[in-house]
């Protein structure tokens, strides 16, 4: 049986009472449990009988071993009853437990929060349209010139701007050599920005061979707080110098770089891709704004362990993109100068906007009793196995005992009702501003 209210915007208390023949067996496993950690004189270990074990210990040495048996079912059966959302661990308190009666106990849970829908049909939203102009194409096979640029060793000439070194070097700071301030074999390019401010620009008009005490100062707000500020200089020797050399944008590079032959063709695969790529920005900034639009039209009271949750995942993919970068979390904060707090503190805002965005589109989703039907999540798992080259079955198997199966069932509701928002929205395009192309998502 169960009694329930809501107490706070969203919190639940519910009272929870197990018939007595439940709470019997439970003791009766509490017993057998407990029964074989004890011993008594004239009793084997593990056949003291339980009058006796409870008339020398009492009757509550096997409460918390049935607690322990009760609690956890009966509580679920509550949920289910009531048809409450918990979104964290309960809160238990013992009412009674007593031989030969029910046993009754207190949880409260903060629930998913009730969410007061606005007008989600025929949202107004913006989207920019940007076209495609030569420069951009040209910017962008002036990027994938770059990125097949050869070096070539300079045999006899002097540093320039845009030059690749390698050098040794130590670092002192009033003549004493200071830890992480030296290396051998750097490769350090001139210009790029990556080493204290004037450094590298000392460095040009020397050749390969020479050594020059390069003078510095670091900055105020260097990330080591023991060299900030401070004068150094660094004994350096230059032991080669590599020059960059770009191919010729014709022919033989199309062929180099592409399944084309010719440069004509792989110019006109960059517009179409870069179109496409636009295309998709925009598709996804509309999406964007009409969820946006949605939410900030509807009410609901974000619970806080919802948006710390929602944290943890920012921060779990901002480790997961900087282990793609060589980087980790622990080494962005060491360098940024930045705690956990920090940054868990500057995500709060969006976390919150996200976790409300969820809540609408779920509201969205039952009310229009829009769901994710078995044959859509099965046709997601054979891409995918399909994209892996792996067998769907045992595909499907593994994303059932990993709990996913029910992460591409969301996935698809979520992408059906962002749908449905867009398909009766009404979006207006407007020229847009000058915008970078994202080229990480081709």
């Amino acid at each position: 049986m169960v009694k329930w209210e809501r107490i706070d915007e969203n919190k639940v208390e519910m009272e929870i009472e197990v018939d007595v023949p439940v709470v019997d067996d439970a003791l009766d496993q509490a017993y057998k449990k407990v029964v074989k950690q004890v011993s008594l004189p004239g009793f084997r270990k593990g056949k003291v009988p339980r009058r006796v074990l409870e008339s020398r210990f009492g009757a509550e040495i096997l409460y918390e071993e049935a607690l322990e048996v009760m609690v956890p079912g009966a509580y679920q059966n509550a949920v289910d009853e009531t048809g409450i959302e918990p979104i964290d661990q309960p809160k238990i308190d013992l009412v009674q437990m007593e031989k030969g009666k029910p046993f009754i106990f207190k949880a409260i849970v903060e629930v998913k929060p009730e969410v007061t829908l606005g007008e989600y049909r025929g949202v107004e939203v913006a989207g920019e349209a940007r076209e495609i102009a030569a420069a951009d194409v040209s910017a962008k096979l002036e990027q994938m010139q770059k990125q097949h640029v050869k070096l070539h060793v300079v045999e006899e000439g002097s540093v320039t701007a845009g030059d690749l070194v390698v050098i040794d070097f130590t670092g002192y700071i009033d003549g004493e050599a200071f830890e992480g301030g030296q290396a051998e074999g750097h490769s350090l390019e001139i210009g790029s920005g990556s080493f204290i401010p004037g450094f590298e620009e000392q460095l040009t008009g020397l050749k390969a061979g020479d050594e020059k005490d390069v003078e510095v100062e670091f900055p105020a707000d260097y990330h080591v707080e023991a060299l900030a500020g401070k004068a150094a200089v660094f004994k350096v020797k230059v032991h080669e110098i590599k020059r960059k050399e770009y191919p010729e944008l014709n022919d033989a590079f199309a062929a180099e770089v592409s399944e084309f032959s010719t440069f004509a063709e792989l110019k006109d695969d960059v517009e179409n891709k870069l179109k496409e790529q636009e295309e998709a920005a925009r598709k996804t900034e509309i999406e964007n704004k009409v969820v946006e639009a949605v939410a900030a039209a509807s009410q609901a009271v974000v619970p806080d362990v919802m948006v710390e949750r929602e944290i943890d995942r920012m921060n779990a993919d901002m480790d997961h993109f900087l282990r793609m970068q060589g980087l980790t979390l622990e080494k962005f904060m060491e360098l940024t100068g930045k705690t956990m707090d920090d940054l868990r503190a500057e995500k709060k805002s969006e976390a919150a906007d996200r976790v409300k965005a969820n809540l609408v589109l779920d509201a969205i989703a039952q009310k229009e009793g829009i769901v994710a039907l078995d044959e859509e999540v099965d046709e997601r798992i054979k891409k995918f196995a399909e994209g892996y080259k792996q067998d769907v079955d045992k595909v499907k198997e593994y994303f059932s005992a990993q709990g996913q199966t029910n992460v591409i069932r969301e996935e698809i509701r979520v992408r059906k009702v962002i749908d449905l928002l867009v398909a009766e929205a009404r979006v207006t395009t407007v020229p847009a501003a000058e915008v970078e192309i994202d080229d990480s998502k081709e």
